[in-house]
């Protein structure tokens, strides 16, 4: 496995955003090809951390990427704009990854068919934005590229911000909608009102008393796949604090995220992502 960070390239302006503070990096950890082994254009995620549209958290960074590389996926850790960056900065960040790594799968070693996007708790809100309006005009009309690049191929979305309705959590909606919103921008990034046909696969899980975001969130985005009919698989643990990341010791913060039950979560996303062929396959 090779680490490498690249600058991504967001024509911020053209879409009526500042561009003053904004760096989106990519970390790339890419999977090598070797002779004895078959598979030569590898499965790839694109994994965005946490830390409510304020900071990257290294927990759920550099540790999820490996985790996946040791399976045979290229990971790549999106560092995106935060702190009062205005939506859509960070969605065009992660759209603008997907492009790149699209465009790049021949000399990535990857396969352009199995690009995923995996995304927690506030990340976890900017995956499923990409996931819900990789399709949208504005997106393709700022990097001037066909909406098919943008599109990820499925999403893994870990006790994700979902809504700004009633259980949202406020950090993160403030940061990307600011103290005097519009009731419209609201609504656009309420993500359960913006799925639609076009949506991709989801693996999704929560804790039922994180305290910090509402297990609601992943409740009303599962109920919105289920409504058109999206495939999806979504699981609710029973107990675990918030930013459990992979819920043992190479990503605990304190005690509380050394949780057991929630760390099968990893595994069942490996068997999501290698349920059918339409899906990732490592």
């Amino acid at each position: 496995m090779e680490k490498k960070t690249v600058k991504i390239s967001v024509p911020y302006e053209r879409a009526g955003l500042s561009s003053k503070d904004c760096c989106a990096e990519l970390d790339m950890y890419t999977v090598e090809n070797y002779d004895n082994i078959a598979v030569k254009a590898h499965p790839a995620i694109i994994i965005c951390p946490g830390g409510g549209y304020e900071y990257c958290s290294v927990r759920e960074a550099e540790p999820i990427a490996v985790r996946f590389a040791a399976y045979g996926i290229s990971a790549f850790v999106l560092r995106y704009s935060c702190v009062n960056k205005m939506f859509p900065t960070a969605l065009l960040e992660a759209a603008g990854v997907m492009a790149y790594v699209r465009e790049n799968a021949e000399n990535l070693h990857i396969d352009p068919k199995k690009i995923m996007i995996c995304g927690f708790s506030a990340g976890g809100h900017l995956a499923a934005s990409l996931a819900v309006h990789w399709k949208k005009p504005f997106i393709s009309e700022t990097f001037g590229k066909s909406s098919e690049m943008f599109r990820p191929d499925g999403a893994i979305l870990c006790y994700p911000v979902i809504t700004s309705g009633e259980k949202r959590h406020d950090g993160s909606i403030v940061n990307i909608v600011g103290q005097d919103y519009p009731a419209e921008l609201m609504e656009t990034v309420s993500l359960e009102k913006q799925v639609t046909s076009d949506t991709p696969p989801v693996f999704i899980w929560h804790t039922a008393d994180d305290d910090c975001v509402p297990v609601e969130n992943t409740l009303l985005f599962a109920s919105a796949l289920a409504e058109h009919k999206i495939p999806f698989a979504c699981h609710i643990f029973e107990h675990g604090v918030h930013g459990l990341a992979l819920c043992d010791d190479s990503t605990a913060g304190y005690e509380g995220h050394i949780n057991p039950d929630c760390a099968q979560w990893f595994n069942m996303a490996l068997a999501w992502l290698q349920a059918e062929p339409a899906r990732i396959q490592a």
